[in-house]
């Protein structure tokens, strides 16, 4: 992923996303607190604001290491992180990354998550040269599933116990978005 010495802030119709920074550690330590928003993302909810502040070093690594880049997403006219997004595990020599998201569960169901995500995969497709997109679902994780179908992914298949966390194996459905079909498909996915 070609990666700039600045942070990309993107701004859609309703959200502007923009670099989380430790001041956003309690916005987001109230999200990944709750185990309802934590239940498919990997971890235990948090339990401290400590918690948070590692998150946030953990996005700032992968920006500085050029292995991701991980979006605050904020209503526009608000500074209130309510959810972030972006990219990680980013392969630079197969011009490949995964996508990532979750969102304060006060804003489920409004299309802000697809809203977010429709605009970062644009600036991957438009602004670097990432050729595959690839999502990492589980199988009981209905939602994510119908936002990356949403926004382009088709199923590729089941990686069964292809996880580890939280005490468990986890089955994962692989989704990927190619470029090419991001060009051809562009006009379905924007809102």
């Amino acid at each position: 992923m070609v990666q700039q010495s600045e942070f990309p802030v993107l701004e859609t119709e309703r959200l502007t996303l923009r670099e989380i920074n430790k001041s956003d550690a309690s916005s987001i330590f109230k999200y990944l607190s709750d185990p309802e928003v934590m239940k498919y993302y990997g971890l235990e909810p948090f339990e401290s604001l400590q918690d948070a502040l590692d998150e946030i070093s953990w996005y700032q690594t992968i920006f500085n290491e050029q292995t991701g880049i991980r979006w605050g997403i904020s209503l526009k006219g608000t500074d209130k992180i309510i959810g972030s997004c972006g990219f990680l595990n980013t392969v630079s020599n197969h011009y490949r990354t995964d996508i990532g998201f979750e969102l304060s569960k006060d804003f489920w169901g409004q299309g802000i998550g697809s809203e977010a995500i429709i605009a970062i995969i644009q600036y991957a497709f438009e602004n670097t040269n990432i050729q595959r997109i690839q999502a990492l679902v589980e199988p009981l994780n209905i939602a994510s599933q119908k936002m990356v179908e949403k926004a382009g992914f088709l199923q590729e298949g089941l990686l069964r116990k292809y996880e580890y966390t939280c005490a468990k194996f986890d089955d994962l459905y692989m989704y990927g978005l190619l470029k090419e079909d991001y060009g051809k498909n562009r006009s379905k996915t924007l809102i």
